[in-house]
């Protein structure tokens, strides 16, 4: 069983929703990442995405766009990132960590390197925003081969007939995108997303987080109630940003505000009780 599966199994027994964050690799700098990434578990993280930035991030909104930038300019490469997901696994070998983002930087470091390392380094799954199932052929065989799980996005304008052709070959757990948009604009109504989730689970056993728009410990909580997981991102970005000095570099309250902001989510979610 990989680890997203005993995470997942482990939630499941204890009756609640998990919370999946993230966070951009190398925002502000890779040291700060890093030191934020080792506390997110104790925080209340339950999977951790790991952001790879991109210079033409199609899918992201102002803020994550604005942490890509920053993590380029900081010299941030995708080498780097796997070195950090390595360190990480020394101090934690149980909290699942996805890679999310977008198909460039994978070609050009080589998609058997690339896999055969990123397992290596701890890394779980991957979340490749720019990368259809009609153009995965030549990326998926790989990517199971290093016991990689590759999780696929929905969108509220996932059918009937298309969520089978978006499912196949799908593992760890189905990311729900609540709203047709970029990231950190705006939210969905629980009203609105329910029908859709309800609609993914008649296709999928997989388990279904929710992401795009959620901010708040109470957005959280009301996610809860209808997802196996509810990813937060946007805002925790923000927070990275708002507490850099005038020359972009981290200021002294920037780790433990991050913390506090997770925990305060994870409080939200885990007020929610569910059924096993």
């Amino acid at each position: 069983m990989s680890r997203i599966s005993r995470r997942f199994a482990d939630l499941r027994e204890h009756g609640r929703a998990g919370l999946i964050t993230f966070l951009t690799a190398g925002d502000p700098d890779m040291a700060t990442f890093e030191t934020v990434l080792a506390g997110l578990p104790a925080s209340g993280a339950d999977l951790i995405e790991v952001g790879v930035p991109f210079s033409d991030p199609m899918a992201d909104g102002p803020a994550i766009q604005a942490a890509g930038l920053r993590a380029l300019k900081g010299g941030t490469k995708l080498r780097h990132i796997l070195a950090a997901v390595a360190r990480f696994r020394q101090i934690d070998g149980e909290t699942p960590i996805i890679l999310m983002g977008y198909y460039n930087p994978i070609f050009h470091f080589g998609i058997a390197s690339f896999t055969k390392e990123a397992a290596a380094a701890g890394v779980d799954g991957l979340i490749i925003v720019d990368l259809p199932p009609e153009e995965s052929d030549e990326f998926l065989p790989a990517a199971t081969a290093a016991k990689l799980e590759l999780i696929r996005l929905t969108a509220p304008t996932s059918d009937d007939a298309r969520l089978p052709k978006v499912l196949k070959g799908a593992g760890g757990f189905v990311y729900h995108v609540a709203i047709a948009g970029i990231t950190g604009t705006r939210s969905a109504s629980i009203a609105d997303v329910q029908p859709v989730v309800e609609r993914i689970r008649r296709h999928t056993s997989l388990p279904v987080a929710i992401g795009f728009g959620i901010r708040t410990p109470d957005q959280a909580a009301a996610t809860a109630e209808i997802a196996d997981a509810v990813v937060v991102g946007s805002a925790l970005v923000e927070t990275v940003a708002s507490n850099l000095d005038a020359e972009g570099q981290a200021g002294p309250g920037l780790v433990m505000a991050l913390h506090t902001q997770v925990a305060a989510l994870a409080a939200g979610v885990r007020r929610v009780a569910r059924g096993k």
